[in-house]
């Protein structure tokens, strides 16, 4: 193996490096500026009401700052994306993550729920995405999305039956 190759190889290695520390540093930065913004999220009650929506699982896709469907929200580990079940409750959604906190969504805070093409930058077919719009105890509003293994739960959802 030549000298030129190793230092080729290198190099790569260092310039993909760096490039991971950035947007690693990045991620921390728009966490931190966000922090104020979002707050702590409710925290799940023990009595969540009868169940309207039994659970269906799927993939939660993230949040993100509204309107943008693209300013994910990076504070705590609600910017990561995970496996989970979404399911409503007389008193709220709840969305229980695999490897990630629970996210709780009390009755009153929600604005919306519908269907979108996509959401923090995971782009699906048309309707794809279920988005529920909610009010964070600071006062923001955000939208949660959470791409459903079964889309014909959707419009118990969207129609807001059972709301």
């Amino acid at each position: 193996m030549s000298t030129d190759r190793i230092l080729l190889t290198l190099g790569f290695f260092l310039f993909w490096a760096l490039m991971v520390a950035l947007m690693y540093r990045g991620w921390k930065k728009r966490a931190g500026r966000q922090a104020d913004v979002i707050g702590d999220l409710p925290a799940v009650p023990a009595d969540l009401g009868a169940l309207l929506i039994p659970p269906s699982s799927g993939l939660y896709v993230g949040s993100t700052l509204a309107p943008s469907w693209q300013d994910r929200i990076a504070v705590g580990d609600i910017g990561f994306r995970a496996t989970g079940d979404l399911s409503r409750h007389e008193k709220g959604v709840l969305l229980e993550r695999d490897g990630a906190s629970a996210i709780w969504i009390p009755q009153a805070s929600i604005r919306a729920i519908r269907t979108e093409r996509g959401l923090a930058g995971k782009v699906m077919s048309k309707d794809g995405v279920l988005v529920i719009r909610w009010e964070l105890p600071t006062g923001t509003e955000i939208d949660t999305g959470f791409r459903g293994d079964d889309k014909s739960v959707y419009p118990a959802w969207v129609n807001g039956e059972n709301a």
